[in-house]
């Protein structure tokens, strides 16, 4: 089986690399194999390669940046899985897509399902939702997975920032009032295999959208104390951490308050489950 996986540096774009070993030809294709901006060299490209399954972990992910440049955000995150979903539809091929909480407002008491209606407070949402909606709209088979708040050990992260910050600062002030799950890459690319491999296997579920998080709730600021807890058991310098509204910490693109996502509906359609968010934590910096 080939299966192609556009971006070759991102935070999943590795951990794929990692967990799609022995599954098949794994070919990764970053800026320097096309521009995820540029229709026509990814149309060629895909016709060129054929793949048997394509796996879209290149994204515009630069939520505050986005406010400024909305039409490149658009180009990569709604008109390249759009022509990913038509080029897959053309080949016959399955195309799975990772998309994001920030499609919801977080205006919801409880965590979001795959039924409720999305409605982003920013640019990078919209062009998110738009990628979702594009994809749909080909009819093909795919599966647009759903997570939030993704670190690993590569790239920028929330993970990496605070590891670096709570070694540098005497104190440190993080948001308590945005509730979600950090999900490890790790763990989104280990579900990721379990999927194809039931697909392949002839035990798929249904095609569609799901949730993919890992389990249980934090704010950020939950996540930087446990984040600061492995340092002090390391024995490291660490900042004591205030905790603060988003108020007091203003960005330019607005944040969902409530990034918590249902994923019981891909439990139960594709048998497919995740490890709670502290476990993972653990497991990554392990």
């Amino acid at each position: 089986m080939k299966i192609l996986v556009c971006g070759r540096h991102g935070q999943v774009a590795l951990a794929l690399q990692e967990a799609l070993r022995g599954l098949g030809d794994v070919q990764r294709l970053g800026r320097d194999g096309f521009d995820m901006a540029r229709p026509g060299q990814l149309r060629a490209v895909l016709r060129q390669m054929a793949p048997d399954l394509i796996i879209n972990a290149a994204a515009y992910t630069a939520v505050d940046q986005a406010e400024s440049e909305t039409q490149m955000a658009h180009a990569i995150n709604a008109e390249a899985p759009r022509i990913l979903a038509e080029e897959a539809a053309r080949l016959g091929a399955p195309l799975i897509h990772y998309s994001t909480d920030y499609v919801f407002d977080g205006s919801k008491p409880a965590p979001y399902s795959e039924d409720d209606a999305p409605n982003p407070l920013s640019v990078y949402g919209r062009s998110k939702l738009a990628g979702e909606q594009a994809i749909t709209a080909v009819a093909g088979e795919h599966l647009i997975l759903r997570t939030s708040w993704v670190y690993s050990l590569h790239g920028r992260n929330f993970l990496l920032t605070m590891q670096r910050l709570l070694q540098e600062r005497p104190q440190l002030k993080v948001v308590n009032d945005q509730i979600g799950a950090p999900t490890w890459a790790g763990t989104l690319a280990a579900s990721t295999r379990a999927l194809i491999e039931r697909w392949r296997n002839g035990q798929a579920g249904a095609w569609g959208t799901y949730h993919l998080t890992a389990q249980g709730e934090t704010s950020w600021f939950g996540f930087a104390q446990a984040i600061a807890d492995q340092l002090k058991a390391q024995g490291r310098p660490c900042a004591e951490l205030l905790p603060i509204p988003s108020s007091e910490y203003p960005t330019p693109a607005r944040r969902p308050l409530n990034s918590r996502l249902d994923c019981s509906r891909l439990a139960r359609e594709w048998h497919v489950s995740q490890p709670h968010w502290h476990d993972a934590l653990i497991d990554c910096l392990k």
